[in-house]
């Protein structure tokens, strides 16, 4: 069982940046992935970013490449999203997850066994 705790979240100005942190309690596997995913108001939950544990392999929405970079720190079993040159579009709540499904693609939800309760991120203009 693993559970995750999403952190970071405010308000900040276009053009600011925020960091988000997710840390995990219980075993994260080689084989997991981590993503980070978000929710608009009246719109569905989409792929941000995602990062292999064990391999370190990096995967990003169009939306966001060039301004979000995702990490881990595997000593602190954490997860973190940098993102900077912020947009009023960028307005959302994130989540993040982790776990693997052989048959989905890391951008799927459906890739996923574990999801933190989400974190505020809200830019404005």
């Amino acid at each position: 069982q693993v559970q995750l705790v999403e952190s970071g979240g405010g308000l900040v100005q276009a053009g600011g940046s925020l960091r988000l942190s997710c840390a995990a309690s219980g075993r994260l596997y080689s084989s997991y992935a981590m993503g980070w995913f978000r929710q608009a108001p009246g719109k569905e939950r989409e792929f941000v970013a995602a990062i292999s544990w064990g391999g370190g392999n990096t995967y990003y929405a169009d939306s966001v490449k060039g301004r979000f970079t995702i990490s881990r720190d595997i000593a602190r079993n954490t997860m973190y999203l940098q993102m900077n040159s912020l947009k009023p579009e960028d307005t959302a709540v994130y989540y993040c997850a982790a776990g693997t499904s052989t048959g989905w693609t890391i951008t799927s939800r459906r890739h996923y066994d574990y999801w933190g309760q989400g974190t505020q991120v809200t830019v404005s203009s």
